[in-house]
């Protein structure tokens, strides 16, 4: 399967959310709820607030993830960070983006925290976050640390949201 007919599968099926992985491995789920949108609008608002310019930061646009083995998959994260603006496109390249975050939804919790933390690692993604969905919407920041992510803080969204996003190395 290619990512044009990944693309031609989601305008047929407007009701699902579809990826593949580099590996070929098709991913099909519900669309995410509104608790979910708001923590993706609250991430983005904060850091529009301080100063990344809204060319450079986008919700659920779809990345190509070059594969180990020559391979091309097409991930869709809630939240990417670019250091420039980027060109129109359905599936745009990773290599001028500075971070990838996930809110974890129920049933993609191994999708989200393993198998796309690979797949960003061995992109070469700077940065990858989650946001559990738990009580206090946990987020857990990964620095890239070779061809894999170390863990650097983990803390609650609210407290997250009253730093400033400078604090956080997003060029």
């Amino acid at each position: 399967m290619t990512l044009d007919d990944l693309t031609s599968m989601m305008v047929a099926d407007e009701q699902h959310r579809c990826e593949i992985s580099p590996e070929e491995i098709l991913s099909i789920r519900q669309p995410s709820g509104f608790a979910h949108a708001i923590i993706a609008t609250r991430l983005t608002i904060w850091l529009a607030q301080g100063g990344l310019p809204a060319d450079r930061l986008a919700q659920a646009v779809g990345l190509r993830i070059p594969g180990r083995h020559g391979g091309v998959g097409g991930r869709i994260p809630d939240l990417v960070v670019w250091s420039k603006e980027q060109a129109d496109g359905v599936w745009l390249p990773v290599a001028d983006v500075l971070l990838v975050v996930e809110i974890v939804s129920p049933g993609s919790e191994g999708v989200d925290t393993v198998t796309k933390r690979s797949e960003y690692a061995a992109a070469g993604i700077p940065q990858y976050w989650t946001v559990d969905q738990d009580q206090a919407q946990t987020m857990t920041m990964h620095r890239l640390d070779g061809d894999h992510y170390a863990v650097r803080a983990t803390m609650p969204l609210a407290w997250v949201l009253n730093t400033d996003p400078a604090e956080h190395d997003l060029g």
